[in-house]
């Protein structure tokens, strides 16, 4: 009997062990919860660089060999079907694990109203965090949560082809260290047009105001007419501040003036750089450091006589700008943090894919990657590791923008991690409801000033109520 127990003690203890191998085995199949499992990354790219989409091949078999169990799978898509498609699937709950967006601070309060946004603030290593210059984390953050990280602290100003400019008898190189209030850059612009009866064959001021960029010019002169952001810190909706009906009625006489085109509710991004590129205008917007590049890059085809060169096309030297100021606001850089989002598929993540997704967010903003980019977009970089990568890349930026880029970065438009995301579902139901077409009325001719500022007033109090607006 007692050999009998001992005989069926060993095989219970057998068994066990077995259990216990099974499931060790069972835990170690690919594709489950362990750091060695295979598994895949989804990212949504746009063209961030001028160079960055060719290089996509590249990227990813970089990864590869850094992580062989994981693969970044990359969506390549344009600037103008970004939003649309981003909207498409986070409305589906099928968006990537990752994708780049211009601004993210507002990007993020828009898209946490839907829930599909990834907090990853408890799952990025130290170590990943203090690879960043760290004013730049606040703004991929909103509350206590952190959803994605920063690639370059954008700048987004406006730009001048200086022999026009200085034809024009106007001193750059002053605006470039001390700027120019509104009635000033009214006054200098004019000086831009040529005209002969009633054509223009150029004009002093041209901005993109259709599209993706459809609202730039409005949020971007608003920042410098002390609305930095849509909400004061108060939380006040900021738009219904009386400077802005000045914002409005300063584009409406550019207009009125000659110094704008008529149609330019109908000019989008790429129009505008063709007529900056053909000589139409004196300055053009919204212009970034990488212009400058793009400028010189087709200066070098028209000297090749290389066929590729834009159609028409003049040697510009690109001097960059910065937005003209209501006369006692400070001058506000547009732009701010432009990076990778995160997100998720499904109330809840699993968390060994969310640390993949963190590993290839740190991939694709440090090192080589961000190295490359950043350079490409003759913009620092925010990263220790990026800087040491880059620090033998020679960028061919002229010393009178790189100090204007040095400046603006300082002026950059302050992160607003306390706007919650029901307001920036309301702001952002204002914006594209109300303001974007109300814009396009203004440029068109179809609305005055006044009308649209009331129209924005009113669905801003019916959204807030009056205690929730700026008077």
């Amino acid at each position: 009997m007692k050999k009998l127990k001992r005989v069926l003690s060993a095989v219970l203890v057998i068994s066990m062990i077995a259990v216990l191998f099974i499931g060790c085995a069972k835990k170690a199949k690919p594709n489950e919860n362990t750091s060695n499992a295979a598994d895949t990354i989804t990212a949504m790219v746009p063209p961030i660089s001028p160079n960055f989409q060719k290089q996509i091949t590249d990227i990813q078999a970089s990864f590869k060999k850094k992580y062989p169990n994981l693969t970044l799978s990359m969506e390549a898509t344009s600037w103008e079907d970004l939003s649309q498609k981003l909207d498409v699937q986070v409305n589906a709950g099928t968006p990537p694990d990752i994708a780049f967006m211009g601004q993210v601070n507002g990007a993020i309060a828009k898209y946490l109203s839907t829930g599909m946004m990834l907090d990853i603030s408890k799952s990025v290593p130290k170590e990943f965090l203090d690879d960043f210059d760290s004013n730049t984390l606040a703004y991929l953050k909103n509350g206590n949560g952190m959803y994605g990280l920063p690639l370059y602290m954008a700048i987004q100003t406006i730009g001048g082809n200086k022999k026009f400019l200085e034809d024009a008898g106007i001193d750059w190189k002053n605006i470039q260290k001390n700027g120019w209030t509104f009635d000033e850059f009214r006054e200098m612009v004019k000086k831009g047009v040529v005209k002969s009866g009633d054509k223009t064959s150029r004009y002093g001021f041209v901005f993109a105001c259709n599209g993706v960029t459809a609202k730039d010019l409005l949020v971007m002169l608003a920042m410098n007419a002390g609305m930095p952001a849509d909400f004061d810190k108060d939380l006040k909706f900021a738009y219904t501040d009386p400077n802005f009906l000045k914002v409005l009625e300063f584009v409406r006489a550019l207009i009125d003036d000659g110094s704008m085109p008529k149609n330019s509710n109908t000019i989008n991004a790429g129009a505008r750089w063709n007529m900056m590129l053909t000589g139409q205008t004196m300055i053009t917007g919204k212009g970034m450091p990488v212009f400058e590049n793009s400028a010189k890059a087709n200066n070098a085809k028209l000297d090749a006589k290389d066929s590729s060169a834009v159609k028409g096309s003049i040697k510009v030297d690109y001097v960059q700008l910065p937005m003209p100021t209501l006369k006692g606001s400070p001058e506000v850089a547009g732009g701010g943090i432009d990076g990778y989002m995160t997100f998720k598929q499904g109330k809840e993540a699993k968390e060994q894919h969310v640390q993949n997704v963190v590993k290839a967010l740190y991939f694709l903003t440090s090192g080589d990657v961000a190295a490359k980019t950043n350079s490409d977009l003759f913009l620092a970089q925010i990263t220790k590791s990026g800087k040491e990568a880059a620090k033998n890349t020679k960028v061919d930026i002229d010393p009178d923008n790189l100090a204007m880029t040095t400046k603006l970065t300082g002026e950059v438009f302050e992160p607003r991690p306390d706007i919650t995301p029901e307001l920036a579902a309301k702001s952002t139901d204002i914006m594209t409801k109300v303001m974007v077409p109300k814009f396009q009325a203004l440029l068109a001719g179809e609305a005055t000033p006044q009308q649209m500022y009331d129209a924005v007033k009113a669905a801003a109090i019916t959204a807030f109520g009056q205690d929730g607006i700026r008077k």
